[in-house]
């Protein structure tokens, strides 16, 4: 999951002038790619460092999860790039999402090791098929889950890794210090600008995410990634207010 908006795709949020919330419905997922390459800083590389992080850490034997998978762009550069992994699973609450996903996987070389399916990580987490993972993705998701809830997502992540498992999350985040945050801000929202969006597509789509994606600081989820489990909790990417986190499950030593 992530967030943007498509001008010349066809984006609602500039024609429209009453402000909602923000949905991954039929619309956004007909422009998602062209959306995240404008919206995401360091989009690619990004993915990149993932699909790095993701082709160390996989144990032959276990599955690779994406909690957000929406298009299938991870999963699809993971299985490329890792041609022993036999299980690729993609949860997203978006029909319309997994729908293009499905389409997408089919034309690549992966498409009959990857299965999408239907989740709500906001809903019953039993649903989910964590089990013997080496490898747990959430890339720009874990903002978008009730606050009141990411504490069971993440034990329950960590509960049923591997050892020596991970969770890769990319996340925007907040700064402690209210200027640098509100500095950082601005330069992501020149980014944008850089990125051919108006004043007003920002502006409306702020307000539908309002209350939709809500971000933690760095510091709080280093704090919950490390109550729920993970030992150890590193970040591997930074660009102002985006951030990837690296949690590891370490693997119970016998005295």
């Amino acid at each position: 999951m992530s967030e943007g908006t498509d001008k010349k795709a066809g984006s609602t949020f500039a024609a429209n002038d009453l402000a909602r919330d923000f949905e991954f419905n039929e619309d956004v997922a007909n422009v998602f790619d062209d959306m995240l390459l404008r919206s995401v800083p360091a989009y690619r590389e990004q993915q990149n460092l993932v699909e790095m992080i993701a082709k160390r850490f996989y144990q032959p034997a276990t599955n690779i999860v994406d909690l957000g998978s929406s298009l299938g762009t991870t999963l699809i550069n993971v299985g490329n790039s890792i041609g022993q992994v036999d299980q690729l699973i993609g949860y997203d609450n978006s029909r319309a999402m997994i729908d293009r996903a499905v389409d997408k996987a089919a034309a690549s070389n992966v498409g009959h090791r990857i299965d999408f399916r239907f989740a709500d990580l906001n809903g019953d987490l039993q649903d989910l098929q964590l089990e013997n993972s080496s490898v747990v993705i959430l890339c720009w998701t874990l903002q978008f889950i009730r606050p009141l809830q990411r504490d069971a997502l993440v034990r329950r992540i960590y509960e049923n890794l591997v050892d020596g498992g991970v969770l890769v999350v990319t996340e925007k985040v907040l700064i402690n210090d209210s200027n640098l945050n509100r500095s950082f801000i601005d330069f992501y929202y020149d980014f944008k600008r850089a990125n051919g969006y108006s004043d007003r597509e920002i502006l409306k789509k702020r307000e539908a995410l309002e209350n939709v994606l809500i971000p933690y600081k760095f510091e709080e989820n280093m704090e919950l990634f490390r109550r729920n489990g993970f030992e150890t909790v590193e970040t591997f990417f930074q660009w102002f207010n985006f951030a990837g986190f690296l949690c590891v499950k370490t693997p119970v030593t016998c005295e």
